[in-house]
């Protein structure tokens, strides 16, 4: 696939899976714990798709073996149609300047030793992406398109505040002029009158260098702000995809309601969603529900839900949904739906 091919997908999973064996005690058997199952995605140049779901539903894993920084068990991976588990550690190491991370603890991601003008310089140097008589010239221009003045090139990590910090761990990932960022729950330790600063520079940055991105968060406000498509996950499964109106607007899968119902400001109610609230934890991955894996919290589950696990069908243009029960329901009758 060429470069300059802008008519198919940079991005493209297809039927990824990812497993941890375990063992219970000493002498116990190992089994496989499955953090992600049967997951395909693409993502095209210049789009934002958002992943959404409670914690430890695979988010994480598979934005970093969209990456390449885990391999999958199962399923296939590719980045401007390269396969990432044919390529040789040095092809790698080269296709990663079009890659790049955005971590949640922007501390953590930072050397605390080192000013945040050399931290920016290494991708620029390790890359090649300028002579070096120009490094200087360009961490001063990274960091004015994230917001920050050129005299923070010589301050380190420690006397930044978080918003700041996450402003320069955007401007590394910059640095090496990427394609394609993963942001994982970039702003979920921010301050909320931050957040909304450093989401908007992450919008602007995807328009005007035409980024592709895969956006992970939890935060449903962030995501219907920030993303075109949406992606939600239970259990190591997406179980809803589609345009971002379509799923806020309409959440066709019980699970994506819930969620919903949770964040009221999204769907504003007479207060009467209660029974929409999903009730119990997160089932462990090392001993999921027979069938469907939500039917154990779904209010509209049946006894055919336990037999298999339902197929990821078409609702619509670009919207799938993996539920034998599911289809679009407006905020209007979604209260009937759970009645």
């Amino acid at each position: 696939m060429s470069e300059l091919d802008t008519s198919a997908p940079l991005v493209v999973a297809e039927n990824l899976g990812r497993n941890f064996p375990t063992r219970h005690g000493l002498l116990g058997r190992a089994h496989d714990v499955w953090a992600v199952r049967d997951v395909s995605l693409t993502i095209a140049r210049g789009e934002t798709v958002g992943i959404v779901g409670e914690s430890g539903c695979g988010k994480s894993t598979l934005g970093r073996m969209m990456m390449g920084l885990d391999l999958p068990t199962t399923g296939s991976m590719s980045f401007d149609g390269r396969d990432l588990s044919a390529l040789s550690n040095p092809e790698m190491r080269k296709l990663s300047r079009r890659m790049q991370m955005v971590f949640q603890d922007p501390f953590g991601s930072l050397d605390p030793r080192r000013s945040i003008g050399a931290q920016i310089a290494d991708g620029l140097r390790t890359h090649n992406i300028v002579p070096g008589s120009e490094v200087k010239a360009e961490v001063a221009r990274l960091l004015e398109q994230v917001g920050l003045p050129t005299s923070a090139a010589q301050r380190r990590p420690h006397e930044f505040s978080g918003g700041q910090r996450q402003r320069i761990a955007v401007a590394r990932a910059l640095s090496t002029r990427p394609d394609f960022i993963v942001a994982d729950e970039p702003v979920s330790a921010l301050d909320v009158s931050i957040q909304a600063q450093v989401v908007n520079l992450l919008e602007d940055l995807r328009r005007d260098l035409d980024l592709a991105m895969l956006f992970i968060s939890h935060d449903l406000h962030v995501v219907r702000h920030l993303c075109t498509r949406i992606v939600v996950m239970y259990l190591g499964r997406i179980v809803e995809e589609g345009p971002a109106e379509k799923v806020f607007g309409s959440p066709a899968h019980p699970y994506t309601r819930a969620l919903l119902a949770a964040t009221p400001s999204l769907h504003p109610g007479d207060g009467s969603d209660g029974d929409r609230i999903l009730k119990g934890e997160l089932p462990s991955p090392a001993n999921p529900p027979s069938g469907c894996p939500f039917r154990t919290r779904c209010p509209i589950a049946e006894e055919a839900c336990a037999r298999a696990v339902p197929p990821l069908d078409p609702v619509g243009e670009g919207w799938n949904v993996r539920c034998i029960k599911g289809g679009p329901v407006t905020p209007a009758t979604a209260q009937e739906v759970h009645a």
